[in-house]
């Protein structure tokens, strides 16, 4: 028997792969298929099992499109879900043979009434692992919120107290020498307070881990998993419903966003079908110049999620602004992770071509930390810091208001037009996409802070850890 966790830091997502005497088993696999073939087609292996853990709120599976190229049989814990594609609706208790060993279903609902997590027994009938989805983490569980956005009647009180008895029927009873493989690590808003490590004992959990706390009260354990939940992403319940219904082949939306345009061809394609230019570069290259109206959220960091977070339709149209034709592609597979699958062309020669046409460019005013201590003194300047509230509340700039990147567009009219302010983040990534933004809304009277509150904290300008009061909430 051989487990191996495939995980993808960018949306803090673990799939699983497994395999055993020429059989092979994938747990929650990514939109992409084509690195699982080519590696079961390296190992000499047949696909048999596609294992869900449950219907996924953060980002699109690959399950319907493996199935349809590997003949595997996709399977799901309990559930009265129509789905748009053929599934084995395993029951609790459930054993799959896997090669000379045996993967055992056990339904967990809590974060989901289908959610289910995976016993591994080894060929010796020892049992190794147990991979738990989004039921439980290192260091948390799931969210119990995230269904009734699907589902109304499923309240995040009703989901809380299915998660307790889970935990405590089913998954705390087994052996402390099991090791815990999750769906999720630190960084995914499928839980709230995730460990950045990726697998632990499950015994280590049991004495950790907060939620299995056994001397929790079912009351006590609901208020301690629902206190401290922020909304989730309004992609979420999108997301979920794809996992659902099924989606396009991704060879068709990969076809579909690699069509090149030349300068005049990607001018007249964005004006007439209002598609929204994506920058994708780096934030110190797009500073320096880009396509007026366009937004930059960079490859670099968390992609999928902010654009998950910032772009409120799936179905919007996109055209693409990328470093190169590498990076064109990896847009559009990361764009199709979170269910943006209408990527419907890019510039071909990036913005270097735009720029070398001779068309209108853009840039944004960037100042050194050194520079706002200068600001700091003459001036009274309006400071917006668009880190998390958590973060704010942590450290921030003595005066400075905090509007989450998330909820910029929400707070744009307290944001001054007529007078000169400075917005900042924590390293200068999601400050760039806010500065794409405010440009995009007719915002010209700012500076970006080079490096964020990370370089900010070694000036002399004051810090303080409390919360300002003219915070926005």
């Amino acid at each position: 028997m051989k487990l191996e966790q495939i995980y993808t830091g960018c949306i803090a997502e673990a799939a699983y792969y497994i395999t055993s005497q020429g059989e092979a088993a994938i747990v929650d696999p990514l939109r992409e298929t084509q690195p699982y073939l080519e590696r079961l087609e390296r190992d000499g292996v047949k696909l048999k099992y596609i294992f869900e853990t449950h219907f996924h709120a953060d980002f699109v599976s690959g399950h319907v499109d493996l199935a349809k190229k590997t003949g595997a049989t996709i399977v799901y814990g309990p559930t009265n879900m129509q789905t748009g594609f053929d599934m084995h609706v395993g029951h609790d208790g459930e054993i799959f043979n896997l090669g000379g060993m045996q993967i055992k279903l056990i339904h967990t609902p809590g974060h989901t009434m289908e959610s289910s997590c995976f016993l591994i027994i080894d060929e010796d009938e020892e049992e190794r692992g147990i991979i738990t989805g989004d039921t439980l983490f290192i260091g948390d569980v799931g969210r119990p919120d995230l269904a009734q956005h699907v589902i109304a009647d499923l309240t995040q009180d009703k989901l809380a107290r299915h998660l307790y008895h889970s935990l405590r029927d089913k998954i705390m009873p087994l052996s402390d020498d099991l090791i815990v493989y999750p769906n999720h690590g630190a960084g995914s808003a499928c839980g709230k307070m995730m460990s950045k490590e990726t697998t632990d004992t499950l015994g280590n959990q049991k004495k950790t881990n907060y939620a299995l706390n056994p001397k929790l009260s079912e009351d006590e354990f609901v208020v301690a998993i629902l206190t401290g939940l922020t909304p989730p992403p309004q992609y979420f319940p999108k997301n979920v419903l794809m996992n659902i219904q099924g989606y396009e082949s991704l060879d068709t939306v990969i076809h579909r966003g690699q069509k090149p345009f030349d300068v005049k061809t990607f001018e007249i394609v964005a004006n007439e079908t209002l598609a929204l230019i994506l920058d994708t570069r780096k934030a110190s290259e797009f500073a320096k110049g880009f396509i007026p109206n366009s937004i930059n959220i960079g490859l670099e960091s968390n992609f999928a999620m902010w654009v998950g977070e910032l772009i409120p339709d799936l179905k919007q149209q996109i055209l693409i602004v990328a470093e190169n034709q590498e990076k064109v592609q990896e847009t559009i597979i990361r764009l199709s992770r979170v269910g943006y699958d209408y990527a419907i062309g890019y510039l071909e020669g990036g913005f270097e071509a735009w720029a070398n046409a001779g068309k209108e460019i853009d840039n944004v005013n960037r100042i050194t930390p050194d520079d706002l201590v200068i600001l700091e003194e003459i001036h009274e300047t309006p400071i917006f810091d668009v880190r998390k509230e958590s973060e704010f509340q942590s450290e921030h700039i003595v005066g400075a208001i905090n509007i989450p990147l998330n909820r910029i567009s929400d707070y744009l009219s307290e944001i001054p037009k007529d007078k000169y302010f400075v917005i900042h983040c924590a390293g200068g990534y999601r400050s760039m996409i806010a500065a794409s933004i405010l440009k995009q809304r007719g915002f010209e009277n700012f500076s970006d802070v080079i490096g964020g509150f990370n370089e900010i904290k070694l000036t002399d300008i004051p810090i303080t850890a409390y919360v300002c009061p003219i915070t926005l909430l």
